[in-house]
């Protein structure tokens, strides 16, 4: 067994990993065929045999005593530990097996949970978000044998794609999640083959708003040009949350600082599927309007259907109204200034009612320490190009929590995720097979050198 003073070179890692990829491609196949989905009102059964296989898988790659912790009021966390060698760092691994919910109905080119290769890239939900992040951990580990240079700590969530629990256990064990370093496996390149390292998130806040204006449905003919219309007046409300170039219209925000890159506008269109002709919204740079600047989209709607529509004047409509923060916001007061601007919005004097339901943070990466600098030396070898900086208009509550509990830990966030083609959340979600090797070699790299710089 080699030692930090006679350590793999990168050459050696490239082959290795190259040589597990065949073996990783299979378990990730086989991670994809759990229909993990943990949102209320699915069934437990899959969620619970994923949290299963991850355990018996990260035990095959080399962490011996992976298990599970309990999550109160949740599904568990897949957890293990590798004692750091005297005088090196730990790092902990982090990512997630619960996804999306997923149907061929929804527009998939074959069943979600049934994977397949095709163009270098492989199919199926979770593939990129994030079982990927699960085989990264894993094959990363491998790598070295089990034998990392450094001390790891692995957790995999079970909720991160819905309400998630795993914060009040950092926070009522912090002894857990004590370390170095972090990484966090559930980000990715804008696009296949061009690295980049993601420096901050945004938070993200919700409410519904109810409006009413009539105490029943009446006739729109009899009654129809003096009694309100609550769908209306629930329209015209949401109307004024942007101003006619698409900037999100509620005072107050707070607006990011930018500095975390752009995104080309050809490959955004491409990537989001904008249609032909379709203008932006916004203005400014499109990297700051979806990684710093705040945004807003109505998620939701309760009003009659176009099938089931009547010659009605309508009671009552509601909204639920999401709002992404910039990532060093203070969400409550993002929230409060949202919901102030929904009531005041509201024409007619119609009644209204605002329900708070989120309040996420954003978070911000440290780019300044040896952890950081690390990072990128590492993913610049394994892809053999410069590294971008981006930010995530995703969110993940649990960063700014690992961040408040453990103190002067460094930050990494990657993973085998590219905007361009992984389609996350969305329908025929793949991975490239490339850039996930390449990203177990930038890992296995990353750990060596953090270990050299001790």
């Amino acid at each position: 067994m080699r030692t930090i003073a006679d350590p793999l070179t990168s050459e050696e890692i490239r082959a290795k990993v190259q040589a597990l990829m065949p073996g990783v491609i299979d378990d990730l196949k086989a991670l994809i065929r759990y229909p993990s989905v943990a949102f209320p009102g699915y069934p437990g059964e899959p969620v619970r045999g994923m949290a299963d296989a991850t355990v018996a898988l990260l035990e095959r790659y080399g962490l011996s005593g992976a298990r599970l912790i309990d999550v109160p009021g949740g599904y568990p966390a897949v957890y293990g530990e590798i004692p750091a060698p005297p005088g090196m760092p730990t790092v902990l691994m982090y990512a997630h097996y619960d996804v999306q919910p997923a149907t061929k109905e929804d527009g998939w080119e074959c069943d979600p949970w049934d994977p397949h290769e095709e163009g270098g890239r492989l199919y199926g939900r979770g593939s990129a978000d994030d079982k990927s992040g699960i085989m990264l951990i894993a094959a990363s580990l491998r790598t070295f044998e089990g034998k990392p240079p450094v001390g790891i700590k692995v957790l995999i969530e079970g909720e991160e794609e819905t309400t998630s629990h795993i914060e009040a256990l950092v926070t009522s064990r912090p002894d857990l999640f004590s370390c170095d370093a972090f990484i966090i496996e559930d980000n990715g390149n804008l696009s296949a083959g061009e690295p980049a390292l993601t420096t901050s998130l945004r938070g993200e806040v919700s409410c519904i708003i109810e409006v009413s204006t009539l105490d029943h449905p009446v006739h729109s003919g009899m009654f129809g040009g003096a009694a309100p219309d609550a769908l209306v007046a629930l329209i015209r409300c949401l109307a004024t949350l942007h101003d006619t170039r698409g900037d999100v219209a509620v005072p107050g925000l707070q607006k990011g600082t930018g500095g975390g890159g752009d995104y080309p506008e050809q490959a955004y269109r491409e990537s989001a599927g904008v249609l032909a002709g379709v203008d932006l919204t916004g203005t400014g740079l499109i990297g700051d309007r979806l990684w710093t600047c705040p945004s807003v989209t109505v998620i939701g709607i309760d009003a009659p259907s176009v099938q089931a529509a009547a010659n009605i004047l309508i009671p009552r409509a509601a909204a639920k109204v999401s709002m992404r923060i910039a990532p060093d916001a203070d969400p409550k007061h993002e929230l409060a200034l949202l919901v102030a601007h929904l009531r005041a919005a509201v024409p007619w004097n119609a009644r209204v009612t605002v329900q708070e339901v989120s309040s996420s943070p954003g978070f911000v990466c440290p780019t300044g320490d040896l952890v950081y600098a690390a990072a990128r030396t590492a993913l610049a070898i394994a892809f053999g190009r410069p590294v971008l900086e981006k930010g995530t208009g995703g969110s993940i509550p649990l960063l700014r929590t690992l961040q408040d509990t453990v103190l002067h830990a460094g930050f990494v966030l990657w993973g085998a995720e590219d905007a361009a083609g992984s389609r996350i959340h969305g329908t025929n979600e793949s991975v490239d097979v490339s850039d996930l090797e390449r990203t177990i070699v930038a890992q296995a790299l990353f750990l060596l050198l953090l270990a050299k710089k001790q």
